[in-house]
């Protein structure tokens, strides 16, 4: 008889209507998915997907960044609800709040964000309109680790879709956030699963996982 392990507590950061985290929980609806899906948090009162959380089951609470004077206070009372929800692993899903080089630091390893480029190009923002600007023929997504310099933490996955002729920054963005969809229920499996590790600043993927590495990035 095999034994069965305890799945990670996961939180989803959201700031909006939260499609990432829909896609999430559906798949962590599977009996063998190894992470469960306990609490959404938001920071604007008005997310759409606190109402989408809460549909599926799960607890979802604002916490209005704007009830605080500064990051310091923001985060602590993130950490409070985290704390108490008992959280192993945060998952940032549209989340558009600079966090704390101390939060982000308190949380190295356990923290994932998913960036819609093929990383390390295109940090920040606009990134579609900067692809086509750029003549690139492939874009994509990124999985990675949260680290305090924005969008260059370890790459977990990635997924590619081609620039299409007569692409404009919705065509792309349409595309790609499919494979977003995709992607990040696959590599957070992989991160909870213990598929994959931090190793020396590099992400390796067990030895039993590296068909499943491969075809995260051909997606």
């Amino acid at each position: 008889m095999s034994v069965q392990t305890a799945k990670k507590r996961v939180a989803i950061l959201i700031s909006g209507r939260g499609s990432n985290m829909v896609s999430l929980i559906e798949a962590a609806r599977a009996p063998d998915y190894p992470a469960e899906i306990v609490l959404v948090l938001a920071n604007r009162p008005d997310a759409a997907g606190l109402t989408r959380a809460r549909e599926a089951g799960i607890p979802a609470r604002a916490i209005d960044h704007k009830a605080f004077s500064d990051r310091t206070g923001f985060d602590a009372a993130l950490q409070a609800e985290l704390d108490a929800a008992g959280i192993e692993l945060i998952v940032l899903a549209g989340f558009m709040r600079i966090l704390t080089d101390a939060f982000v630091e308190a949380w190295a390893g356990r923290m994932i964000n998913i960036h819609p480029s093929l990383l390390p190009l295109f940090k920040g923002t606009h990134t579609h309109e900067r692809a086509l600007e750029a003549g690139v023929r492939l874009h994509g997504c990124t999985v990675h680790y949260v680290v305090p310099e924005l969008d260059a933490g370890p790459i977990v996955a990635q997924a590619a879709v081609p620039v299409l002729p007569g692409d404009d920054a919705d065509a792309l963005a349409a595309r790609v956030i499919v494979q977003e969809h995709r992607l990040y229920p696959a590599a957070l499996a992989l991160i909870a699963g213990g598929g994959a590790v931090l190793d020396g600043g590099r992400v390796r993927l067990a030895e039993t996982e590296h068909d499943a590495g491969a075809a995260l990035i051909s997606l």
